[in-house]
């Protein structure tokens, strides 16, 4: 691990990475293994719907992922309405044996946009059953206040649509969010397609980035995951050390005040 990195808290954990990581869309289990190790991600995402160690599909990736020494989130990926994504946080409650969630709640197939009402139901009802519910939102200011109020103390929106790789598309929003939700945790989630974008959404003072498809649909996988890792260190140095104010007029680097000059006769 990088030792300019520091320990910071995600609810009841204290990690040292703040780039989490998802398990899908890999070429193989042992490219995702090698990315995995390579991001330096201490968590990583697993979706019950997609591999259910309890069928003989998921036999595999489930052994990789039980031996591993990863914090598991769980997410409620591909649920549609708010029954279903609270009866799958329950079954993955039990079967991976964590109370975190990443609650997804989609309302719109097109552009997997998360449905804003039942994200907010289901966050209440789930933070109720003792969950520490992850909710994937849009930027939308009033929805991730109503989830704060909900109880949620992280909230994911996304840097665009899921799997896009547009990066960042609305930074004003992004940048209000971390203005006015100061005390709760903001981990950009969704349409990072490039280290650089990932590093951006760190120089604004986001507390992390979840990604999954710019790493496993890379032509090296592992190559990315690596590049991943510098650029979430470099954009979150960049922001603790303080980033120079932009102006409007250059401004020599080296002053002409002091500087010593000759009369030529």
């Amino acid at each position: 691990m990088n030792p300019l990195s520091s320990n910071w808290q995600l609810a009841d954990k204290t990690i040292t990475s703040r780039l989490l990581i998802g398990t899908a869309l890999y070429p193989s289990p042992q490219i995702m293994q090698e990315a995995l190790a390579a991001s330096e991600s201490q968590i990583v995402t697993v979706s019950l719907r997609r591999q259910n160690p309890r069928e003989n599909s998921g036999e595999d990736f489930w052994s990789l992922i039980k031996n591993s020494q990863y914090h598991l989130l769980p997410n409620t990926a591909g649920c549609h309405s708010v029954k279903e994504a609270i009866t799958t946080a329950q079954m993955a409650r039990e079967v991976f044996d964590t109370n975190w969630i990443k609650l997804e709640v989609i309302g719109d197939q097109y552009n997997l946009q998360p449905d804003p009402l039942g994200l907010i139901e289901a966050s209440k009802e789930l933070i109720a059953q003792g969950f520490e519910v992850f909710p994937y939102c849009t930027d939308d200011l009033v929805i991730c206040e109503k989830l704060v109020a909900a109880g949620c103390r992280i909230l994911m929106p996304w840097g665009a649509p899921i799997g896009t790789g547009k990066g960042l598309i609305n930074p004003y929003a992004l940048r209000t969010l971390r203005h006015r939700l100061p005390e709760t945790t903001l981990i950009v989630d969704a349409g990072i397609g490039a280290p650089s974008h990932a590093s951006f959404a760190m120089e604004l003072g986001f507390d992390g980035v979840l990604l999954n498809t710019a790493v496993a649909e890379a032509c090296e996988p592992v190559k990315m995951a690596t590049a991943f890792s510098h650029a979430v260190q470099a954009g979150r140095l960049g922001f603790e050390a303080g980033l120079m104010q932009q102006r409007d007029m250059a401004q020599p680097s080296t002053p002409t005040l002091g500087t010593p000059f000759w009369h030529q006769t």
